[in-house]
């Protein structure tokens, strides 16, 4: 398998975008003046990591790519000390973040990283449910706190009181301090966010190597079916969807709330009328929390909530009034899942023919279902609930700075990386303090528009989904499960990659993330607005999906992903639904069309374009 040279791609500048490094930080730079830094680089596999960033990073929103570099990698390496792997390096092609896990390949350091692990480790998963009691309490705090902090407006006079209470400190220095506070909370969010999820994760691929050791010619969905059917906090916000479907229809306002596209031309219907008003009440009680969910993955400005836009939850409801109306029934088919998950393990189960290795069996599999609760839950803490207000509080920062001139429109803010966002709100502060006109007035909107111009010239841009040397074989545990790459599907990505006319290809292959088979017609979505044009008995083809996107669950009948590994969130909603998945393609976006019928096999990871 062969992929490019990261220098070579790198060096191949698009015309127009000479000098986009400098929107990112320096360390992100594949490099040709560090000798060391450059053969390391070369000999390194990297892959492209779809599954979080399927549109080019805005300089500002590199902040959570930094923030999990940091995280997963200081528990894997200085804390947990994960005896195979240390952590995941990073690097930046014209905006897309390419990652290269970093293995232990000192046999004997992995001998000595076991015991630490084990002790450290241990002591997490026999606590667990005391220690992510208590990860609830700090990440509540964490959000409150997030919730009460004060992007301030700079007066043309202190209040009085700033004398006469000995105050001691203007409102300049709390623009400054409250900037670095908001930064901080994020960087303190997600250290929380992954104090359990390596475990959680290493949790899972424990029990998957001692079952594929046990029978080899297992098929990892079976593995991952038997730690399905649990209920979590991630899917909350859909069940909210659903019951204000089923009020709607018991209070007989479900013609008003599906006879309009908008939310307000809805909400302006159902005001006054019988029962309109007891529905909106209900609705407005579900949307805290649980409307606090990212329309996308919640990793960029542009993924706003529920809350900001609620056109969205709305076409939701409609889908499962419709469903309702039909006596279709709308709820998520736990008892069969379970029955099925129960099945499949006790067939195995009593395949095992010694009591020690069913033992360990026994524990590894009650382990793995004690995690998944939160694998899954974190999402809706951090990317979705946290996510949504610090983006909100983000561009409370972003209208001082249009109000001082430095940035023509609220959403430039995030064409600046967050160093330079404090360096412009000291040149604001200075300048209002002195009673000068800010020096950013005539630098940044300029940098912006160019910046603009090279945004877009990424977009137009196909990154290659693997480049550097493949290594003979994959074994990192998070490599596979999440992201899905393996040499398998390196193998694939390469097929299609040397094919010059997508037109041309008929099939694809990628993981077999929930089994099953059928056909249908093709439906390209990369958005949750995209979402909203899905028709009943669609397949859904994407870049990868979010906890959002659970209502379109309900009209298709099969899932294909870009990105993912059996783990990643397509593969488990499919599982959770009971309808064919393939995952990790690579290509699946960019080879198929709306409207192409499809054949996909969720048992052997086959896509085939039929039509």
């Amino acid at each position: 398998m062969k992929f490019p040279v990261p220098h070579d791609v790198k060096g191949k500048t698009i015309p127009g975008t000479e000098g986009w490094e400098r929107m990112y930080p320096y360390q992100y730079q594949f490099v040709s003046d560090d000798p060391q830094r450059n053969q390391y680089e070369k000999e390194t596999f990297w892959f492209y990591d779809g599954l979080h960033y399927p549109e080019p990073l805005y300089p500002f929103d590199t902040i959570w790519d930094e923030a999990w570099y940091l995280a997963l990698s200081q528990f894997n390496n200085r804390i947990f000390q994960v005896p195979p792997v240390r952590g995941v390096d990073h690097r930046i092609i014209n905006g897309y973040v390419y990652i290269s896990p970093v293995p232990v390949k000192d046999p004997e350091e992995i001998g000595r990283r076991v015991p630490n692990f084990m002790e450290r480790a241990g002591y997490y998963y026999k606590n667990w449910d005391e220690l992510e009691a208590k990860w609830k309490v700090k990440m509540e705090a964490t959000i409150a706190e997030l919730e009460a902090l004060q992007i301030p407006r700079l007066p043309e006079v202190e209040e009085l009181r700033v004398v006469t209470d000995g105050v001691g400190e203007s409102t300049g220095y709390h623009l400054i301090k409250n900037y670095d506070d908001l930064i901080n909370l994020g960087i303190k969010c997600w250290q929380y966010h992954f104090e359990f999820l390596n475990l959680g994760y290493a949790a899972y691929v424990f029990f998957m190597d001692f079952t594929q050791k046990l029978f080899p010619s297992i098929p990892l969905q079976r593995v991952t079916q038997m730690i399905s059917g649990i209920d979590v906090i991630m899917y909350k916000s859909d069940d909210e969807l659903k019951e204000l479907a089923k009020k709607a229809v018991a209070l007989e306002v479900d013609d008003i709330v599906t006879g309009h596209r908008d939310w307000a031309d809805v909400k302006a219907a159902l005001q006054g009328r019988r029962h309109g008003d007891e529905w909106l009440a209900a609705f407005e009680k579900a949307r805290y929390p649980w409307f606090n969910i990212s329309s996308g993955t919640g990793w960029f400005h542009t993924d706003r909530s529920w809350n900001d836009n609620l056109n969205i939850p709305l076409d939701g409801i409609q889908t499962y009034i419709s469903k309702l109306r039909t006596g279709v029934t709308i709820d998520r088919p736990m008892e069969a899942v379970r029955a099925e998950r129960d099945r499949v393990t006790a067939e195995y189960r009593d395949l095992i023919d010694n009591d020690e290795d069913r033992k360990q069996f026994d524990e590894l599999l009650g382990c793995a279902r004690t995690v998944f609760p939160y694998v899954e839950n974190h999402l809706f803490y951090v990317e979705h609930w946290f996510h949504s207000v610090f983006w909100n509080k983000m561009r409370e920062v972003a209208a001082v700075m249009q109000e001082h001139g430095l940035i023509a429109e609220i959403e430039d803010i995030w064409y600046l990386r967050r160093d330079e966002i404090k360096q412009a709100l000291w040149d604001i502060v200075t300048a209002w303090a002195t009673g000068v006109t800010p020096r950013g007035t005539a630098t940044w909107p300029a940098e912006i528009e160019w910046r603009k111009g090279v945004m877009q010239k990424f977009r137009e841009w196909a990154p290659p989904p693997a480049i550097g040397i493949a290594p003979e074989v994959i074994q990192e545990p998070f490599t596979i499960v999440l992201w899905g790459v393996t040499n398998s599907s390196l193998s694939a990505w390469a097929s299609v990659q040397d094919v010059a006319d997508p037109d041309s290809i008929t099939e694809m292959k990628g993981f077999p993330a929930s089994a099953g088979i059928v056909e249908g017609k093709a439906r390209v979505c990369r958005s949750a607005e995209d979402i909203r044009d899905l028709l009943e008995g669609e397949i859904l083809v994407a870049p990868t999906t979010s906890p959002s996107w659970a209502p379109a669950f309900a009209k298709i009948k099969a899932c294909i992903t870009d990105v993912g590994g059996v783990m990643s969130h397509a593969a488990i909603v499919c599982r959770e639904y009971g309808m064919p998945a393939v995952v990790g393609t690579g290509h699946s976006t960019r080879v198929i069309k709306t409207g192409m019928t499809l054949r996909v096999d969720g048992s052997s990871g086959i896509v085939t374009i039929v039509q």
